[in-house]
């Protein structure tokens, strides 16, 4: 794949990967590697699980580990013929922990049609332009998977829960979840798996009342409602959930909100900047629905967007952008003058309300 794949290309490839493996069309290599390590897991259980029926496992399939082998083992493992026909399957898990990962090219320059060679390397990726990577792009697959950007998380899980599990998500549960816990997809779908198992059966929608009830995120003092109380320049609000974070530092790092706060109003410069091209350029309005595709929100929520936007016109944006990056620095203790997360956070909040 071609480097700085995004992840709506990866989540793509890694749709028809499972479909042709379902299928039966496989390839002599799978080479699966990135940070996001999710959906790698997912791709080699599916190996794992569908090439050999549970019989012929036991003699055709071998699973070993990065850091408890080596690549001439490996290579031999790939070279053996099946018993009693069918295939081999070799899987290599935490295969970046291999000493010489490179030296597998010996074997993927010639891949036996009789085997699946699987080379998962979770967390980490492989040269591209070494021999193995060449080999398994020209002669197998390679599935590269990337950290979601936070724009892109959000509808990825509204997405995998209408799509897996028959339930939509209300946004402001949606964003709980996603700001709390990052971009880290195996945890959130773990949460969500386990929230579902105790929601009542026929439950359609997820709310903040669900999520606060078993996740334990709250529903009052998260980014979330910090946002909100910004955009409606509710000062009183603003301070009371930066007190709550203030006092639970360790569930509302610095970082993470001024990463928010940076990304909605990055959103709001956009909404201003279609306004002015329209004012001044004479170019055609933007719809709704074209404002929010722009700015990777749903539409049901691009009104309250918009209504800010009135509140912070872009000359007031430029200040405030400046503002999040220097209490960003500040939070992780460049020229922070000994202040703590909770101190910046107020010091940031004010400044930006005050303009």
């Amino acid at each position: 794949m071609a480097k700085g794949v995004r992840f709506r290309d990866s989540y793509t490839q890694f749709q028809q990967i499972v479909a042709d493996v379902k299928a039966g069309r496989l390839a002599p290599i799978y080479l699966l590697m990135g940070e996001e390590g999710y959906f790698i897991d997912q791709l080699t259980d599916l190996l794992a699980d569908s090439i050999l029926q549970e019989h012929e496992k036991a003699f055709n399939q071998i699973v070993v580990y990065g850091k408890d082998t080596d690549e001439g083992t490996i290579i031999n493992y790939a070279r053996q013929m099946p018993m009693m026909g069918g295939r081999m399957v070799i899987i290599v898990k935490d295969a970046g922990s291999l000493k010489k990962i490179e030296n597998l090219s010996l074997y993927t320059a010639s891949p036996l049609a009789s085997t699946v060679l699987v080379v998962a390397c979770k967390g980490k990726s492989v040269d591209k332009r070494s021999a193995l990577y060449k080999h398994s792009a020209a002669k197998g697959v390679v599935f590269e998977s990337p950290r979601p950007y936070d724009s892109e998380l959000a509808p990825w899980v509204a997405t995998y829960l209408r799509s897996t599990k028959g339930c939509a998500i209300e946004e402001k549960a949606l964003k709980m979840v996603t700001d709390f816990m990052g971009t880290d997809i195996a945890k959130i779908v773990g949460e969500f798996n386990k929230l579902l198992t105790r929601l009542p059966e026929g439950t359609t929608i997820i709310t903040a009342d669900h999520i606060e009830q078993n996740i334990g995120i709250s529903k009052d003092y998260n980014n979330f409602e910090l946002i909100e109380a910004v955009a409606q320049k509710n000062f009183t609000k603003a301070m009371t959930i930066a007190d709550n974070f203030a006092r639970n530092p360790k569930d509302h790092p610095l970082v993470v909100t001024t990463s928010t706060l940076f990304g909605y109003f990055q959103k709001i410069f956009t909404i201003n900047y279609k306004e002015w091209q329209t004012k001044v350029k004479g170019m055609p309005a933007a719809s709704d629905g074209e404002l929010a595709t722009l700015i990777k929100v749903s539409p049901y929520m691009l009104g309250s967007y918009k209504q800010a936007a009135q509140r912070y016109p872009n000359k007031k944006i430029f200040v405030i952008l400046g503002l999040i990056r220097e209490y960003d620095m500040k939070g992780k203790g460049i020229a922070s003058g000994g202040a703590d997360q909770g101190e910046l956070l107020r010091e940031l909040l004010m400044k930006i309300m005050m303009l």
